[in-house]
């Protein structure tokens, strides 16, 4: 059996949900990031790696963090409706309320703040590949991931896709998921963790509120997808293989 010394750290996360928690707070990525054994996402953090695996023992004996634990047994297609309400649905609705704090803090800030731009060409880039990356999955993947699970249950062939296998377009979805982990580490490291600078104005430090917040949330969206659904896809058209 392995420790937890041993296991990466998408496998610490899918074993104990309460485990998250302590990767949020430490800004270690167990998502996109989540095949690094736990000792490299450690240094890749910054953190110390004995602190890390104490805290994790201690989240053993904490209550499940919501929206993680369950999804493992429960039908794809109530998986997939709560990825697009909860977290599609958080996407649209913070974008263009972060990109208005964006205008404004550049307008007064961005002067004595240069990092700013920087952080807004890179917000401004993961809110495009995400645009178009929850549109792929709503229209094209997602359907076919329902329809594929309504045959399997009816005990019928699983139906024939354009794309010939569903690893296909799962491969591209992790990519771009990789992709918006990258920029957002890097607006992470621009922005001092999103610390603002003291004497920061309102509307400063409701912007990196807002950008840490789109980041937890990204997290727990892709951890969904890439640890639990798009496996289960999978190992549903491997069954009739």
């Amino acid at each position: 059996m392995q420790t937890i010394t041993e296991k990466t750290v998408r496998e610490i996360a899918l074993e104990n949900p309460s485990s998250i928690r302590v990767f949020e707070s430490l800004g270690i990525d167990y998502c996109c990031g989540g095949k690094r054994p736990l000792s490299d996402a450690c240094s890749n953090a910054k953190v110390d790696f004995q602190r890390v695996v104490e805290l994790l023992e201690t989240a053993k004996l904490e209550v499940q963090a919501p929206d993680t634990g369950g999804w493992k047994a429960k039908p794809l297609a109530e998986l997939i409706a709560h990825i697009v309400a909860k977290h599609h649905g958080y996407v649209r609705l913070e974008t263009p309320r972060i990109r208005a704090l964006m205008t404004k803090v550049l307008g007064k800030h961005g002067p004595a703040h240069p990092e700013i731009a920087q952080i807004d060409e890179l917000f401004s880039a993961i809110s495009q590949e995400l645009s178009t990356h929850m549109l792929k999955e709503e229209q094209v993947l997602f359907p076919y991931v329902e329809r594929m699970e309504v045959a399997l249950l009816a005990g019928q062939p699983v139906p024939v896709a354009f794309f010939e296998t569903v690893k296909r377009p799962i491969a591209n979805m992790v990519a771009e998921h990789d992709d918006a982990g990258a920029l957002l580490s890097k607006i992470r490291s621009l922005s001092n963790g999103y610390t603002a600078p003291p004497g920061a104005c309102p509307t400063f430090l409701a912007l990196y509120q807002g950008l840490e917040e789109f980041e937890r949330d990204l997290h727990h969206h892709v951890h969904l997808e890439n640890n639990i659904l798009f496996p289960r896809a999978v190992g549903m058209e491997q069954s009739q293989a």
